[in-house]
């Protein structure tokens, strides 16, 4: 019974795994500039990467290779948030400004 159960939440760790995939993809086509598609190809790296391991985890037991894939885990989550961090500062620094809101754009032409 408890087979069972570890079974269909590691199968519901690799469908939601696929789901954070196919929605970054559409966020990483669908969003107007650098920094908003580079956090939707930050959180889809995080969140799918972490969902698909677990996935595996579950599914392989407690063994060797369940190990490896937790130290794989804890080094893809300390360095994909830097990275993506290097690479926004980095398209800062080069002179690629965010884009301001329509609120602050809104707050800035208002008579005060």
């Amino acid at each position: 019974m408890i087979d069972v159960l570890v079974e269909w939440a590691g199968n519901g760790l690799l469908i939601l795994a696929a789901v954070c995939v196919f929605i970054g993809g559409i966020g990483i086509l669908r969003m107007p500039d650098l920094y908003s598609r580079m956090h939707a190809s930050s959180l889809t790296d995080t969140m799918a990467t972490l969902a698909l391991f677990a996935g595996m985890m579950l599914h392989g037991g407690f063994t060797l290779a369940t190990l490896k894939l937790a130290a794989i885990m804890l080094f893809l989550l300390l360095t994909g948030p830097t990275a993506t961090y290097a690479l926004a500062n980095a398209a800062y620094r080069s002179g690629l400004k965010p884009p301001t809101s329509a609120v602050h754009q809104a707050q800035d032409k208002s008579p005060s």
